[in-house]
């Protein structure tokens, strides 16, 4: 484990979240599909996610919910209010802080209440040396990105270099959050992934 993962596996769990460390996504998809069985689990709009295959794998033996692969709006309020909901954030900073942005809210708002366990799944891109840099990252670099993904207008898309704070109607980013420690009655836990995954 490098010494990025190491700092922030200590303060993550100084923080109040369980750590738990894999090399690779496979790992990882393992990992999630023996931990949870007969639940009902919500999946929120995250590549990280997607790249670990287990919407499937999971539904074999859970109730799951996840708007990339189900009709958006009825998947997106099923998902609120599941047992466990998986998810990632846009950057983490070394020092335990998880920054996430988000258009639509349901994301943000799941990785903050309504949930009986929350894990979140970073995979070292994510990983940042400080709380500043993880805000810039998530801002500069996850977002623009993703807009440009989806095809949006924004000019941080058209362009693909930095936030511009805009108000355009197509803007992916209208809300932002910091998560300093594990929410008061949510089991929150970290998957580090030792490989670069989502944006």
């Amino acid at each position: 484990m490098s010494t990025k993962l190491e700092s922030i596996a200590i303060n993550l769990s100084k923080r109040g979240y369980t750590v738990t460390f894999f090399q690779n996504k496979a790992e990882a998809a393992s990992y999630l599909n023996r931990e949870i069985d007969g639940r009902t689990v919500g999946i929120g709009g995250s590549l990280t996610v997607e790249t670990l295959d287990v919407f499937e794998m999971l539904r074999a033996h859970n109730q799951v919910f996840w708007h990339w692969k189900q009709e958006a709006d009825t998947a997106r309020e099923a998902a609120m209010k599941t047992d466990i909901y998986l998810t990632s954030v846009n950057a983490a900073a070394a020092t335990g802080e998880l920054v996430s942005i988000d258009g639509v809210g349901n994301r943000i708002a799941s990785m903050l209440y309504g949930h009986k366990k929350v894990y979140f799944i970073i995979g070292r891109n994510k990983v940042t040396d400080t709380y500043e840099e993880a805000i810039w990252r998530a801002r500069n670099v996850a977002a623009p990105r993703r807009a440009r993904q989806l095809g949006r207008k924004t000019p941080c898309a058209v362009n693909a270099d930095k936030c511009y704070d805009c108000q355009c109607r197509d803007r992916i980013c209208k809300g932002m959050v910091t998560l300093w420690g594990s929410m008061s009655g949510v089991d929150g836990e970290v998957l580090l992934i030792n490989e670069d995954l989502g944006l």
